[in-house]
């Protein structure tokens, strides 16, 4: 069985509850699916062992959460390329955070990336919660 890593920065707990979800489509699609906080991963060591890493940050001013960008630094260490990657996040203006991600994981990490990031205002608006079960899948 494939086994996906999610991680997540957040600061009111909509980006947790957006991995959740995702964690959630993966699980239906048959993929084993870990969430974990970001500070919870303390070096790239604990990044082995995965087939799909999955990242979200919440927009705050503009940008990634401060513990992502610390993580992504460290991230560059562990071998990520040609492994299926895909970013995520909440925002309540802009939603950068997720497409920079999505960018570094592309461009620095050398991933293989699944569609688009999702950026979602809330799960509980328009269809968020399906929007993200889906994203998993």
């Amino acid at each position: 069985m494939a086994k996906a890593l999610i991680l997540y920065a957040t600061r009111t707990g909509e980006t947790q509850k957006m991995g959740d979800l995702i964690a959630e489509g993966l699980r239906i699609a048959g993929v084993e699916a870990v969430v974990k906080k970001i500070n919870e991963v303390q070096n790239e060591t604990e990044l082995e062992g995965y087939d799909a890493y999955v990242f979200g940050s919440a927009t705050y001013h503009g940008d990634m959460i401060q513990g992502m960008k610390t993580f992504l630094f460290m991230a560059e260490k562990a071998d990520l390329e040609n492994k299926i990657g895909a970013a995520y996040g909440a925002f309540g203006w802009s939603g950068e955070a997720p497409d920079r991600i999505f960018d570094t994981m592309k461009h620095i990490f050398k991933m293989d990336m699944v569609s688009n990031p999702l950026r979602l205002k809330s799960t509980s608006l328009g269809g968020g919660i399906k929007m993200a079960q889906d994203y998993g899948s």
